[in-house]
């Protein structure tokens, strides 16, 4: 089996600690989210995975094994650290072909993941001429390239168009159902709650949580519903009077604190009140984050007045 393993994980620069004794597993088949705010760690983290710094104490290791340890590694680990990696006066095609053949990789491999990644039209135009999102697909080739068991993706659809985010989306479940070990850092939240199934959020360098998406919205963020009834007003009183809180919405609607659609629907039907809506309102990724991460931030803008 070929995870990735974080065990007591530290790192200082100076007297600033940017990782602070993290311990915890990645898993094969499924998407792992990686979260956190600017400065959390987790870029750190990836680079002491991937053996680009040293750790000051702890460990990281990709299937039991350090990443130097690992020979021809892009066979067994594909990363995508910073899209402007590749070199500007290279052409995208020679950029992976010199890659395959450090790693004695076959050519024909180039091909097949220039066309997987939407590049092979314009394989041969230097790097330099390529737009944010064309470098992002560049560097996922790359890290496709060796058709390793572990991939580590930083920011993936970072400049990436409405089809690409798609496109980006649909491949990390693909990897994941193929039972690779995917590692996803990302700021953007509607994003990974689209495509992750488990979560690993830092804050200031320490681990927050280690948690599978579901567990993490049921236990940061509680239910609500939205209905719209013939009898609002009724409505609203029958439900404070059973300890519900409610607020307007528009169209006459009624956002209800604390409650679920089969605590209302049967409330009103009993009540001879027709409802004319009625929907849970879904917790999101966004409001689960920034609730356990609101003690973590570091870097935090002081808002205008108006």
């Amino acid at each position: 089996m070929t995870s990735i393993a974080v065990r007591d994980l530290t790192k200082d620069y100076g007297s600033v600690r940017a990782v602070d004794g993290l311990t915890f597993t990645v898993e094969p088949g499924r998407v792992t989210g990686f979260l956190g705010p600017n400065g959390a760690g987790k870029s750190t983290t990836m680079r002491l995975v991937l053996g680009l710094d040293r750790p000051t104490a702890g460990s990281a290791s990709v299937g039991g094994r350090p990443y130097a340890a690992l020979g021809e590694p892009l066979h067994h680990v594909g990363a995508l650290l910073d899209a402007r990696a590749a070199h500007g006066s290279r052409t995208a095609r020679a950029h992976l072909r010199a890659l395959a053949a450090t790693h004695r990789i076959p050519d024909r491999r180039v091909a097949e993941v220039l066309e997987q990644t939407g590049l092979a039209d314009v394989a041969g135009r230097r790097v330099r001429t390529y737009s944010l999102g064309m470098r992002q697909r560049l560097g996922i080739a790359a890290a496709l390239l060796g058709d390793p068991g572990v991939l580590l993706l930083d920011e993936p659809a970072n400049g990436l168009d409405p089809e690409g985010i798609i496109w980006i989306r649909e491949l990390l479940r693909r990897l994941a159902r193929e039972g690779r070990t995917v590692l996803v850092s990302s700021h953007l939240m509607n994003e990974t709650a689209s495509y992750a199934d488990h979560l690993v959020v830092l804050g200031r360098g320490r681990l927050l949580a280690d948690t599978p998406m579901k567990e993490f919205l049921a236990s940061r963020t509680h239910p609500r519903v939205r209905v719209r009834s013939t009898d609002g007003e009724r409505l609203r009183g029958l439900l404070h009077d059973r300890g519900f809180t409610t607020q307007p919405d528009a169209d006459d609607r009624l956002i209800v604190d604390g409650a679920r659609v089969e605590d209302v629907g049967p409330l009103a039907a009993g009540a001879g009140i027709a409802v004319l809506e009625l929907a849970a309102e879904e917790a999101t990724l966004e409001q689960a984050y920034l609730d356990l991460t609101a003690g973590a931030v570091q870097f935090t803008a002081t808002p205008q007045e108006a």
